[in-house]
């Protein structure tokens, strides 16, 4: 692929992690092995994290968190305060996973202590399955450079 199309795919490619913190001061842990995961996942294709948003949640708006991008070079905006459809991607996003893991949970009245593991699996199969506008591939494609492979997909829920 090259270098100019792999940019492109990266601006579009909307591929998706989710991390289950038990409280909002994880948050910067789990940043920077977020940091390391993607640089080194991409390698010399990318050379760092230019800019993330967030909202103005102590947990991204700290002096740790001021000081780790700062010197990796990371502009970190934020949207206006109880303004979520400033981060209407993410947003959608959250709440496209959230029923997703509702739905899941559900229709095969599984115990609502499995939420992460339904919603760690609707991120798994979003990134598969659902192709991205304007393009004829999915968010895994874009972001790994291939064909996924969903062979081995099941039914939430089954017996194993």
């Amino acid at each position: 692929m090259a270098k100019s199309t792999f940019l492109y795919a990266l601006m579009i490619s909307r591929f998706t992690w989710v991390y289950f913190l038990r409280n909002k001061t994880e948050a910067f842990d789990y940043f920077k092995k977020f940091c390391n995961q993607v640089q080194n996942e991409k390698g010399l294709d990318i050379k760092k994290i230019c800019r993330i948003r967030s909202d103005h949640g102590t947990e991204f708006e700290n002096a740790k968190f001021s000081e780790f991008c700062d010197g990796l070079g990371i502009s970190h905006e934020f949207s206006a305060p109880r303004t979520p459809q400033q981060n209407g991607v993410v947003e959608r996003k959250n709440r496209v996973l959230q029923e997703m893991a509702r739905v899941m949970l559900n229709s095969k009245k599984v115990p609502r202590n499995l939420w992460a593991e339904a919603v760690n699996t609707a991120c798994y199969v979003s990134n598969r399955v659902f192709k991205r506008p304007g393009t004829k591939q999915t968010s895994y494609e874009l972001w790994k450079g291939k064909k996924p492979n969903v062979s081995y997909f099941h039914t939430f829920g089954s017996k194993c």
